[in-house]
Formats: C-alpha cells, sequence, structure tokens
C-alpha cells in the first residue's frame, strides 16, 4: 500500500494530525493496535494554552461534542489558609489565554475515540486491531504490520510515531531517548459521585500526598495523588481504591468526607512521575509525536497540550514543506525538544514546592506564595502551566530563576 504518512498510533496525538493532515487533502493511514480504548490514568485534562490549540487545529468541537468539560478555575486548599479565603484566591482559568473560556477535562479513551472517528471522517485510513508494526527508515520508509492474521506492508514519504512512551517506532528507528529520575510517585482513580465543585479543578496538601481533582460533569471526576517515592504499593492491592480514597480526604477540604466516599469506577493505579524527553526526535523518513518524543512530569498536566502543540508544528512543517526533507524534520525537532524543556523545567519547579510534606514544608510555601504575588515574574512560573511554556521568557528556565523562586533553598 501506497500513502503520503503512515502514524502509527491512534491516541490522541496521531488521531489529531491524521484529522488535520487529511482534511489538507493529504492520504493519510493510521494503524491503532486496540479495537476499543481503555482506562489509562493519565491524559484528561487540557489547560487553557491546549485549548486554544485544540481551536486552532480545528478540534475544539469535537472534544466538546465528545463530552469534554468546562472547568474556569483552579482553587487550593491547605497550608493553613481557611476554605473561603483560598477560594477567593482561586486561579481564574477563562482569563488567561485569549478566546478561552476555561479549561477541558475529558476522558482519554472518549477523547481518543472522538478524535479517531474525526480522521476517518476526514478521509484518513484507520487500521484498528494491528500489531508486530516494523518500521524501516529511510527514503522512502517502509512499515510493515499485521491485522487479521494477515501481514501488511506499507510505503509512505513520511512515518509518525505515535505510539506513545514505550514507542516502538522509536526504538526500531534508533532514536535516543533521555530520561531523569522520577521526583515522586502519581497514583489516579475514576470516581462517580463526586459532585461538590462542578466547575472547579481542586488541590489541596495533606500530611504526606498533593491532591488534584478534575470534574468531568454528572459528579464523575479523575482524581491524583502524588505522594513520595518511599512506597510505590501504598495503593495496590484488592483494597487499593479505598486507601487511596482515604488518603484523597484530605482535612483542609471543606468537604473532606465527599472524597472518602466517592465510588470507583475504573482502575487504580500508580507510576514514577518522571521526565523523558529526545533532543532529535526524528530520523530519516521518520519523525515522533507527543509522548513518543517525551513526557514531562504528569504534576502540572501538559501532556495533553504539549501533543496538540506538537501535532500544529508538525502539520505546518509538512504542509509548508512539502519535501519534509531532513531539515524541515530537524526545525520540528528542535522547536518540540525546546517546548519539552521548558516543560520539564516548570514541572521541576512545582514539585520541589508541592510535592513536600510536613510543618517546614507549609511554612515555606506560604513564604513562597506570598513572595510569588508580589513579584510578577515568579508569578509568571506559576501561571505558565496555563498559558503554556512557549509564553515563559527564556531567562525563567534557568538554574539562577530557579533559585529566584524557590528562595535560599532553591
Amino acid at each position: 500500500m501506497e500513502t503520503d504518512v503512515v502514524v502509527v498510533g491512534g491516541g490522541i496525538a496521531g488521531a489529531a494530525l491524521a484529522t488535520v493532515l487529511a482534511r489538507e487533502g493529504l492520504d493519510v493511514m493510521v494503524l491503532e493496535r486496540r479495537t476499543s480504548y481503555t482506562d489509562m490514568v493519565r491524559g484528561e485534562n487540557l489547560h487553557p494554552w491546549g485549548v486554544a490549540e485544540a481551536q486552532r487545529l480545528g478540534l475544539a468541537a469535537t472534544l466538546i461534542e465528545a463530552g469534554a468539560h468546562l472547568v474556569d478555575s483552579t482553587v487550593n486548599y491547605g497550608d493553613g489558609d481557611d476554605a473561603s479565603a483560598a477560594e477567593e484566591r482561586a486561579t481564574p482559568l477563562g482569563r488567561l489565554v485569549g478566546g478561552v473560556a476555561g479549561e477541558l477535562n475529558l476522558a482519554h479513551p472518549t477523547a481518543c475515540e472522538a478524535l479517531v472517528s474525526a480522521a476517518a471522517a476526514a478521509g484518513a485510513t484507520v487500521h484498528r486491531g494491528v500489531d508486530h508494526v516494523e518500521v524501516t527508515p529511510g527514503s522512502p520508509p517502509v512499515v510493515t504490520f499485521r491485522q487479521d492474521g494477515q501481514q501488511r506492508s506499507a510505503v509512505g514519504r513520511l512515518v509518525v510515531g505515535a505510539d506513545g512512551r514505550s514507542s516502538r517506532v522509536r526504538r526500531q528507528a534508533g532514536i535516543a531517548l533521555e530520561r531523569a529520575p522520577a521526583a515522586h510517585l502519581i497514583a489516579g482513580l475514576l470516581v462517580d459521585g463526586l459532585d461538590v465543585a462542578p466547575s472547579r479543578n481542586v488541590v489541596a496538601t495533606g500530611d504526606d500526598v498533593w491532591m488534584v481533582t478534575f470534574p468531568q460533569g454528572g459528579g464523575r471526576a479523575r482524581i491524583y495523588l502524588c505522594p513520595g517515592t518511599e512506597d510505590p504499593q501504598r495503593f495496590a492491592g484488592p483494597d487499593g481504591s479505598e486507601r487511596f480514597l482515604a488518603a484523597a480526604a484530605v482535612d483542609s477540604l471543606p468537604d473532606a468526607q465527599a472524597w472518602h466516599e466517592a465510588i470507583p469506577v475504573g482502575p487504580c493505579r500508580t507510576f514514577p512521575a518522571d521526565d523523558t524527553w529526545s533532543d532529535e526526535p526524528f530520523a530519516e523518513g521518520v519523525v515522533l509525536l507527543g509522548d513518543a518524543a517525551g513526557h514531562t512530569n504528569p504534576l502540572i498536566g501538559q501532556g495533553l497540550a504539549l501533543a496538540l502543540r506538537d501535532v500544529r508544528a508538525l502539520a505546518e512543517a509538512m504542509l509548508e514543506e512539502r519535501s519534509w526533507d531532513h531539515a524541515a524534520l530537524a526545525d520540528y525537532g528542535a522547536r518540540s525538544a525546546e517546548r519539552l524543556r521548558r516543560a520539564r523545567f516548570l514541572g521541576q519547579l512545582h514539585a520541589a514546592v508541592w510535592v513536600a510534606f510536613g510543618p517546614d514544608a507549609r511554612a515555606r510555601r506560604r513564604q513562597l506564595k506570598a513572595r510569588w504575588e508580589q513579584t510578577p515574574e515568579l508569578m509568571a512560573a506559576v501561571l505558565g502551566i496555563f498559558t503554556g511554556p512557549e509564553s515563559l521568557d527564556p531567562r525563567v528556565c534557568t538554574p539562577q530563576f530557579r533559585r529566584r523562586y524557590l528562595g535560599r533553598a532553591g
């Protein structure tokens, strides 16, 4: 089979790119191993800057029609503040990026299904239930795969590896991946019956966990907990969900019991909050997209927005430079790597502040928050989570800024 583009991976990044390119008349083939999408306990919050990217790509309506839930603020409880004071200082998500009313929360399987359906509707050829994918880089690159027990092959002008963190395409293309040790752990659980703040993301710091809740509407929400790295089995086992919800009911929450009484409706999983990146996410005839090229600490929730930004950058490069040569891929790769580097820096800053526990850590956060509120350039790093890494002055992502941001202990 001959085509313009073979996209390996029909998740959010791959399906979004396929939709954009197919709408522009390119012949696109998508290879997806799953016949249905399941709860991966990640990738369900789109910050305002990511919503703006979805709008630019013409995909925001697709996500909203699939049931994406609008959230207009984030409230942060804890560190000695009473609930009313915390709510008065809630971050107004609808005022940070022009033309964006807030964040969108949507179940990852639902988002994937909506986008891969949009790709098919735009004219992309979507193969699901595919396995044994082998990519041979070159000019042109060749892809072989198995579907319904039959071996098939495709020749394209470009292969896009959008097959996630454990990307086979990356390994087969010989693209190096760097990794930083996990700063902490992160555990997640999908629940029903939690409708105490339907239009707000809720953040709270407890004695030994940092907690964030993303409502999805109708009482459904995703809860994440970030403990240290000491006990990766803390929420494992048949009663892991119960222990998870007990830990999520942080004392500083005004309705803590509601978290304790929420109903689990998905798996409870724990994974390391690490960083990975590729300095050159491309090879001859092959380019990586989304998590295949690297991911940041999920604490700051940049994954979906970064994926859509990469989609826009790669699509623009492909549509402007029809040769898709090394120079075009190198420029895309350099810009993508820089965005990921800035996001990684933000993640390291915020992990140092928020995943720290005990009286000394709480007192330090109160002091730091007072400094941030009085210093606009420091506050820019706080808001950079919502406005995106490209909104930051390049001088922010330096050791000198880190010391200023974190104080003497930085």
